[in-house]
């Protein structure tokens, strides 16, 4: 049976979960059948998750088949619900606009763009002196790339150095972003860029901006600042190792040669990070800034912040960029740990507090997995580096993952779910952040974690070109596994719990 205070926990996470759910579902049901299809393929994802978690609670462990199955059917019957989800939203938007009701609007449309061309002034003249920077003549011409069968432009808002057009979207997003970004191109060449968003309404809307707004490349100085950093998160990884072999590096800097392995590994692990980042974009034609290493003293390295140097296409190319990274490093850093759990044994070198396997789901349950039941009871268990290494690594990727700002995670959720959900995730992982810090004072990594990110990566990603179109429901998918593999890394086991498991002593 679950303690009292075991008890209280995870009846508020499951109150919280059924409470979600509750909340989507009551939202739902406003739009009909689409939003109910929506609200089912939340619930698909949910599902597996909170059936391994509750049996887990009560000490029953499925198997790495049970997950799997669990998982390749979830993921199924999600990609399914969003077929029928996108025909069910084809089928109200043809009932919606009959060809009657199109053909009249078309027509309607036309006479006003005949007005319009005949005398732009209606429009314009009182929007002329606020768009200084914009020549009347240019933004007729940009007026001219708008048409009733693509986006057709009903009111010009003056914003920045550029402006809003109001209107109608008639077609897909993206080959609509696709043909109005090619005739800007061939009336103004490369002056301006060309945003499809929503606006507060949640209507489509075209944003105009100059060119030289796009984001900046890296300077010299923030080049040497990156070299610097480097150096220190190699120190750091030095230090973060001596202190798991038994002595301060800082005072035995002689002993490089005996904490270099574990720094390879960690390296390894970093820079598989940031090449999967590299790689993925370079498939999208986007150009990423070099990596900033952040240097920690706790865990050798909080992972680095790398900025997007170019705009991005659309959500799924913030998608895939994003995720290849803490895919790629958290790969390696499972594959290090079950590694070096397979090779340890009793004179492998590292020896680690068994209650340390308490503090990590996922890691726990792999010892107990690979090294059995009784060497994870005993007070202390030998490992091998590569364990360590692995750990370290899932750690490093897990705390990337977490929802909020320019995280990994956050840009996951922002091409997900969009720009609001983002926000709202990033208030509560710092919220959650400030919890656990309070919870547990002596551990001061969820303090420094929620600085680095209330100081340096809390705002949300700058809107992609075309921001209407969404990620696949499998890269969706995808992008959910990461996360909740995430909070397998991070959430601990209670001693109680894990010493009916056989984890710990």
């Amino acid at each position: 049976m679950l303690t009292g205070s075991e008890s209280g926990v995870f009846a508020i996470i499951a109150l919280a979960a059924f409470s979600i759910l509750a909340w989507g579902f009551t939202r739902s049901r406003r739009f009909g059948r689409v939003g109910l299809l929506a609200w089912l393929q939340t619930v698909v994802l949910m599902a597996p998750w909170l059936l391994f978690f509750g049996l887990f609670a009560f000490g029953v462990v499925i198997n790495l088949a049970g997950i799997l199955l669990l998982l390749l059917v979830s993921v199924a019957l999600y990609i399914y619900l969003g077929t029928r989800l996108r025909q069910a939203a084809a089928n109200m938007k043809g009932e919606k606009t009959s060809p009657l009701t199109l053909e009249s609007s078309t027509r309607s449309e036309k006479e006003d763009a005949t007005k319009d061309q005949s005398s732009p002034e209606t429009t314009v003249t009182a929007e002329e002196p606020v768009l200084a920077r914009i020549d009347p003549e240019e933004l007729g011409t940009v007026r001219s790339i708008f048409s009733v069968d693509t986006f057709f432009a009903t009111e010009t808002i003056p914003y920045e150095e550029g402006a809003i057009f109001r209107g109608n979207l008639r077609g897909e997003p993206e080959k609509v972003h696709t043909q109005l970004s090619r005739r800007l191109t061939e009336k103004v060449g490369d002056k301006y860029r060309l945003f499809l968003v929503e606006n507060a309404e949640q209507k489509p809307v075209v944003v105009l901006l100059p060119s030289s707004r796009d984001p900046r490349t890296t300077t010299l100085a923030q080049k040497n600042l990156a070299v610097v950093l480097f150096i220190a998160l190699v120190a750091t990884c030095c230090e973060t190792g001596g202190l798991l072999l038994g002595f301060d590096w800082f005072s035995n800097l002689g002993r490089f040669a005996e904490v270099l392995p574990l720094v390879s590994g960690l390296i390894a692990v970093l820079v598989t990070h940031e090449i999967a980042h590299w790689v993925v974009a370079q498939r999208h034609n986007v150009k990423l800034s070099i990596p900033f290493f952040l240097p920690s003293w706790q865990i050798g390295a909080f992972g680095a912040i790398t900025r997007f140097e170019s705009l991005l296409r659309n959500r799924t190319t913030l998608f895939d960029i994003s995720f290849a990274g803490p895919a790629a490093g958290g790969a390696l850093s499972l594959f290090f740990l079950v590694v070096g759990l397979s090779l340890s044994q009793p004179d492998s070198g590292f020896r680690i507090p068994s209650e340390f396997l308490q503090s990590s789901i996922l890691v726990g349950s792999l010892a107990r997995v690979v090294l059995g039941s009784d060497v994870v009871q005993q007070v202390l268990v030998e490992v091998n580096l590569l364990t360590v290494v692995g750990w370290l690594g899932l750690v490093i990727t897990a705390l990337n993952l977490l929802p909020a700002g320019q995280l990994d995670g956050g840009r996951i959720v922002q091409a997900v779910y969009g720009r609001q959900t983002a926000r709202r995730t990033t208030i509560a992982t710092l919220i959650v952040l400030a919890i656990v810090t309070l919870l547990n004072p002596a551990n001061p990594i969820p303090l420094y974690w929620a600085a680095i990110i209330l100081f340096l990566q809390r705002e949300l990603e700058r809107p992609s070109l075309n921001e209407l179109t969404e990620p696949s429901d499998t890269r969706a998918a995808w992008g959910l596994l990461l996360l909740f593999l995430m909070l397998a890394t991070l959430v601990p086991l209670s001693p109680s719990l894990a010493g009916r498991l056989g984890i710990g002593g």
